[in-house]
C-alpha cells in the first residue's frame, strides 16, 4: 500500500525547471520562482503517493511540452529520462501511459492560478514608461482553437453546424484579458463557440472582478454596450471601445471639445434577457461618454473612419490623438493571441477530453507569460519596451540557452544570462511605418479535396478509432489518401 509522501523536493524540481524549461533567474523580477511554484502546487494539490510523476515534475514536463518545438509526450518523456540518467538516479520507463495518467491527475485550478499570478507579479513591477498616464491598459479579445474530434470533445464544444458529422472538428471560444504593458495574459475564459450566452460579451461579464480601478479596458465594438460600460464604470474601470455600428453618432449634438470631438448621454435601454431585474436596478440611468470621430490616413487600412468611445472624459489629460493612438494599439490582441496560436501551437490542441484542452490551454498561457516574463527583464536592463521585442525570438533564445545554463557555474551562468538577455532585446519587432502587402498567399496547397462527407467508419462506439471501408475496386493509393 502506498502511503502519501510530499510533494517533492524543492532542490529536484529546480534543477528539472533549469534544465527542461528555463533558468527562472531570466525572470523579470524572478515573477515565477520555484519556491513561488512549490507554494502553489503544495496548497492546490497537497499530497501524492507518486515517486517519480509528482506534480512538480508533471507540470515542468508539461510546460516543456508546450515550449519546446516537439510537443509530444514520447519526447517529453524522453527528456525526464535523459534528466534522471544524468543526474544519477533511477531510470523511469520510456513509455508514455504513466506521464498521461499524471498530467490527467494534476489539479485543473493549478494552471489558471499560476496564470494569474505571474501576470499580476509583472504588471505590479511594470515601470512608469510602460503605463498609459500612469495607468495599466488592459486588451480584450476572443479566439477561438480546434481540437481532436472526440465524443468527449463534441459534447462540450461543439462544431460548426454548416460541416457534417465526422467532417469538423469539435471548437472551443477562448476570452483573454491581456496587458498592454507587457503582453501578459492576466486571465481568460473558456467556453463552446456556439450556443446561448457563447459569445464573447458574456465571457467578458465573468472576468469583471479581474479588472481593478483605475484600469483601462481597450476593445473593438463587440463589447461596446450601454450595460457593459454601465457595469465596468461602477467597479471604477475606463474604457476605450470602437462604438457599436447599429448606434447613431451625430457630432452636431452634444457638448462639443474639439474637432470631431464630444461629450454625449447614453440612456439605459430594457433589460437585456441575461441580466436579473436586481442588477438592472442598480445600473445609472444614464452615462456620459465620449465619441470621437478618427479618420485614417495611412494607405493599407480597410477603415477610413472609425468612432471610438471612452469614458476618459478630460480632453486635457487625454488628447483626441492620444486616444486614436491608443485604440491603434488595440491591434496588440490580435497579435498577441497570433503569437499563442502560432508560434505556440495552439491552433490545433492535442488532448482528447474536455478537461485536459482546457489543461492544454492554460498550459500555453502559462508558457505565453513566462516567454512575456523573460523579455520584460530583457527591455528592463537594455532600456526598450517589452512591446518592441520579438516573441519568437525570445522563444528561441530561451531555447538555445536552458542547455548551457542548466550545467553552467555560477559564474558562468550569470554571464550567459546576461548574453542571453542582451540577444534578446537586440531582436526587435520591425517597424515599417505604412507598409503596404496583399493578403494573399504565393505557395500553392496540395491538391487534395477538402471532405465533404465521412467516408469511414467506427470501430466502436466506446473509442474513435476509425478503419477505412475496403473497397476492392480501390488502388492502394486511393486508400492511404482515403
Amino acid at each position: 500500500m502506498s502511503h502519501p509522501n510530499p510533494i517533492g523536493s524543492t532542490a529536484q524540481f529546480r534543477g528539472l525547471l533549469r534544465s527542461l524549461v528555463l533558468d527562472p533567474q531570466l525572470l523579470f523580477h524572478q515573477v515565477l520562482s520555484t519556491d513561488h511554484i512549490v507554494s502553489a502546487v503544495t496548497d492546490v494539490a497537497g499530497q501524492t503517493c507518486d515517486r517519480v510523476y509528482t506534480p512538480l515534475v508533471t507540470l515542468a514536463l508539461f510546460l516543456s511540452q508546450i515550449l519546446d518545438d516537439d510537443p509530444t509526450c514520447r519526447a517529453a518523456v524522453a527528456r525526464l529520462l535523459a534528466w534522471r540518467c544524468a543526474e544519477g538516479k533511477s531510470s523511469c520507463s520510456p513509455d508514455t501511459g504513466a506521464y498521461c495518467k499524471a498530467r490527467l491527475r494534476l489539479p485543473e485550478a493549478l494552471l489558471p492560478r499560476l496564470v494569474r499570478d505571474t501576470a499580476d507579479r509583472l504588471q505590479g513591477h511594470a515601470p512608469e514608461t510602460w503605463l498609459f498616464h500612469g495607468r495599466a491598459v488592459t486588451l480584450v479579445d476572443g479566439t477561438t482553437v480546434s481540437m481532436p474530434d472526440t465524443p468527449e470533445n463534441q459534447a462540450a464544444y461543439p462544431q460548426h453546424a454548416n460541416q457534417e458529422p465526422g467532417c469538423g472538428f469539435p471548437i472551443a471560444r477562448i476570452l483573454v484579458l491581456i496587458s498592454l504593458a507587457t503582453g501578459a495574459v492576466l486571465d481568460a475564459a473558456i467556453g463552446p463557440r456556439k450556443g446561448k450566452l457563447s459569445g464573447e460579451s458574456t465571457l467578458l461579464r465573468g472576468l469583471h472582478e479581474r479588472l481593478r480601478r483605475g484600469d483601462i479596458l481597450l476593445g473593438d465594438r463587440v463589447f461596446c454596450s450601454y450595460f457593459e460600460v454601465a457595469l465596468l464604470s461602477a467597479q471604477g474601470v475606463d474604457v476605450v471601445l470602437r462604438d457599436h455600428k447599429n448606434r447613431p453618432v451625430d457630432f452636431r449634438k452634444g457638448r462639443r471639445l474639439g474637432d470631431d470631438d464630444h461629450l454625449v448621454e447614453w440612456r439605459k435601454p430594457q433589460r437585456a434577457s441575461w441580466m436579473d431585474p436586481e442588477t438592472y436596478a442598480t445600473i445609472a440611468d444614464t452615462i456620459t461618454v465620449r465619441e470621437l470621430r478618427v479618420r485614417v490616413v495611412q494607405r493599407g487600412f480597410r477603415t477610413r473612419v472609425l468612432i471610438v468611445m471612452t469614458t476618459l472624459l478630460d480632453p486635457e489629460e487625454f488628447t483626441h490623438d492620444e486616444l486614436a493612438d491608443l485604440y491603434r494599439a488595440r491591434w496588440y490582441a490580435e497579435l498577441d493571441l497570433r503569437s499563442i496560436k502560432q508560434t505556440l501551437k495552439m491552433d490545433v490542441l492535442r488532448c482528447k477530453t474536455p478537461e485536459m484542452v482546457r489543461k492544454e490551454i492554460w498550459g500555453h498561457l502559462l508558457a505565453t507569460n513566462v516567454i512575456r516574463g523573460v523579455m520584460a527583464e530583457a527591455a528592463r536592463r537594455h532600456e526598450v519596451l517589452p512591446r518592441q521585442l520579438s516573441f519568437q525570438g525570445a522563444r528561441q533564445t530561451m531555447e538555445a540557452f536552458r542547455g548551457e545554463l542548466s550545467h553552467a557555474s555560477p559564474v558562468a551562468a550569470e554571464r550567459l544570462r546576461e548574453e542571453a538577455l542582451k540577444a534578446i532585446a537586440r531582436h526587435r519587432v520591425g517597424n515599417r511605418p505604412d507598409r503596404i502587402e496583399p493578403r494573399v498567399r504565393k505557395r500553392r496547397p496540395k491538391a487534395y479535396p477538402l471532405t465533404a462527407k465521412c467516408h469511414m467508419i467506427p470501430i466502436s462506439r466506446k473509442t474513435m478509432h476509425w478503419q477505412v471501408p475496403h473497397d476492392p475496386d480501390r488502388s492502394l493509393d486511393d486508400h492511404a489518401r482515403l
